[in-house]
């Protein structure tokens, strides 16, 4: 038996904290990857230290700092790296927005064709582009298509999450949990200790026979079993004030002739002070002037639209000498400044520079000329006071803005627009390239004629050297994030074996199951997988589960292979919490979700997916089923 030392005390501790810091995410789970890095590198040294000075028997074994700092060097990360720029590559053609305009002629207002064509659709696409990527760019689509069916959006948006998962377990580059998985299989292959395992490097395709009849099994209960499930938590609407009710927050005051307001600038008058009111519009005859309102003076017979509650309004009719104009104000009204679009719905993307910030620390309305009426998470939405709130991945903002600005914003990687705005510059003629270019890295790498890491670095030079990304684009593809969080916890899979933690956990796992057959040893990884996953990141989850499922392997004599196959099919299909899967984020609140929605419908997926997957990885490896 594997022996409690003081490095698999140190090791366990880090654990510990990782998995709470990960699931209540006081910092970004990339900062609390790092930290863990940090830390791992830490103990040797300073343990050493206090050994020499007495205070402890002896220097803690953890790893070295090249142990430490090998993720960044490691091929999954590099690989990651290469795939988010192959994925903007194609994005930026606008191929994947064509497609989402077919659907939308094609299913009209028929809701089971609408969501036949969208999992039927993001499935394939997300086996060789990034999962989360494929989501981005289609959620805007899948949004319009809702709305132009009169289908609620929440109908369809939580199925395009789930269906994006069963395409990244297609082939090796369709998540970074696979090239993850691969890497950790690769590295432990290469130590003495698994010499006689059968661990190796996977293949392009080598599971993707098992992912072909998991993403046909999960599609086939979405359509049926999830669909009936699934909850139409927001309502289809054509006006964007009434789905945010903030009909009631929303009004319009004229500038009397004896207001002491007149000749004043706005910033000045209206702009600052303790009311939550915020500006939203200036009417003056038949002009209509949006962000920046500041700089503007006021004049007698000025209407301004506002965004505040009855009390606050009350309060400033009182003090600024303003008539109430007793209509209604809607989309259309908001919409009049210009010939474009002025509301939108835009969703805080992950890896964006504005998480954890608010909208005062960033400066929001002048960073983009812009003014946010509500801001909605899930099914809760805040219609007041939210400038101080901190924003996180998912948030849904409601935003008036300049047409520009909404391009802007558009051709950014700080929010998701949702619904599709009438200008894009995509490179539409680069379409056959970009496609060609993954084609090509797909084959080289599953042909085995070049690794996948040279094979992805090698399309993603070839995107810039064709003109389909520019040189500056592809370091705003990355989503650096995820390269951050996959750096800092592939030194703690490297911590937890050579500490000796992961054998002593293979061994109470094996003792507690003792009276399971293999296969049900299988299916306890692949549910203990799921459930880490969704409380935190999938990719920690790989690294802390593939040591202890490999040690597993060997102690009941199995295939190590087909062990760490069932903890990346488990750490990639994380259905059952918002915060399991970033997909999962970026549907919450367009989706206008609960948090149980997740259970209720992901639960009995996350089930039935284990019993298929379980027998799926039995039958590939000769492990016998009945019990």
């Amino acid at each position: 038996m594997a022996a409690i030392t003081p490095g698999v005390v140190v090791v366990a501790l880090i654990v510990l904290a990782a998995l709470v810091l990960f699931a209540t995410e006081p910092v970004p789970v990339d900062i609390t990857a790092l930290g863990v890095m940090v830390t791992l590198m830490l103990v040797e040294p300073v343990t050493g230290l206090l050994a020499d000075a007495g205070v402890l028997a002896g220097q803690v074994t953890m790893i070295t700092p090249e142990q430490g700092l090998s993720g960044f060097a490691s091929p999954a990360t590099i690989t990651v790296l290469a795939m988010f720029i192959l994925s903007e590559g194609v994005r930026r053609t606008g191929i994947v927005q064509t497609l989402g305009e077919y659907i939308g002629r094609i299913t009209g207002d028929s809701e089971t064709k609408q969501l036949s064509a969208i999992v039927g659709i993001v499935s394939p696409v997300s086996g060789f582009i990034n999962n989360t990527a494929a989501v981005a760019i289609l959620l805007p689509m899948v949004t319009d298509v809702a709305n132009r069916g009169n289908t609620s959006p929440s109908k369809l948006l939580l199925p395009l999450s789930y269906a994006s998962m069963f395409g990244g377990t297609l082939t090796l580059i369709g998540t970074s949990t696979n090239v993850l998985a691969s890497d950790v299989a690769a590295r432990l292959a290469a130590a003495p200790e698994y010499a006689n395992t059968d661990l190796h490097e996977l293949g392009m395709f080598e599971f993707t026979g098992l992912g072909v009849v998991v993403m046909l099994v999960g599609i086939a209960y979405l359509l049926t079993v999830g669909r009936w499930l699934t909850p139409a938590r927001i309502e289809p609407t054509d006006d964007l004030t009434k789905e945010f009710g903030v009909g009631d927050y929303l009004t319009e005051v004229t500038v009397r002739e004896d207001s002491p307001l007149v000749g004043r600038k706005v910033r000045n008058a209206l702009a600052e002070g303790d009311l939550d009111v915020d500006l939203l519009q200036l009417i003056r005859g038949e002009e209509v002037f949006l962000e920046p309102l500041g700089p503007k003076q006021i004049q007698a017979g000025d209407t301004f639209t506002l965004r505040t509650d009855r009390d606050t309004l009350l309060s400033l009719l009182d003090l600024e000498g303003l008539d109430l104009v007793d209509v209604p104000v809607d989309e259309a009204e908001l919409e009049q400044a210009e010939a474009g679009q002025n509301l939108v719905e835009v969703v805080v993307a992950p890896g964006s520079p504005l998480v954890g910030e608010s909208l005062t620390s960033i400066g929001f309305r002048q960073r983009y000329n812009a003014t946010v009426l509500a801001l909605r998470r899930g099914r809760e939405v805040v219609r007041r006071r939210m400038d101080e709130v901190p924003l996180k991945v998912g948030d849904t903002l409601l935003v008036q803005a300049p047409t520009e600005t909404i391009e802007r914003i558009d051709g950014g990687r700080e929010f998701i627009l949702i619904g599709e705005v009438e200008h894009h510059d995509y490179r539409e003629e680069k379409t056959g390239l970009a496609i060609g270019i993954v084609a090509a890295v797909v084959a080289l790498a599953g042909l085995g004629i070049l690794p996948i890491v040279v094979s992805a670095l090698a399309g993603s030079l070839a995107m810039v050297v064709t003109r389909c990304l520019d040189p500056g684009e592809i370091y705003e593809a990355v989503q650096w994030d995820v390269i951050l969080l996959l750096a800092g916890v592939i030194p703690l899979g490297i911590a937890l074996e050579r500490t000796g933690a992961a054998s002593l956990l293979a061994e109470g796992v094996v003792a507690s199951s003792a009276a399971l057959p293999v296969i049900g040893v299988l299916a306890v990884f692949y549910l203990l997988t799921a459930l880490l996953t969704n409380v935190i990141s999938n990719n920690a989850s790989v690294v802390l589960m593939i040591p202890v499922a490999v040690e597993t392997a060997q102690a009941v004599d199995a295939s190590a292979t087909a062990f760490l196959f069932a903890v990346m099919f488990a750490a990639s299909t994380a259905f059952m919490t918002p915060v399991g899967y970033q997909t999962n984020l970026f549907v919450y609140g367009p989706g206008g979700y609960r948090f149980t929605d997740y259970v209720r419908v992901g639960g009995p997926l996350q089930l039935l997916l284990m019993g298929v997957t379980t027998l799926g990885i039995a039958t590939m490896f000769g492990i016998p089923i009945a019990i």
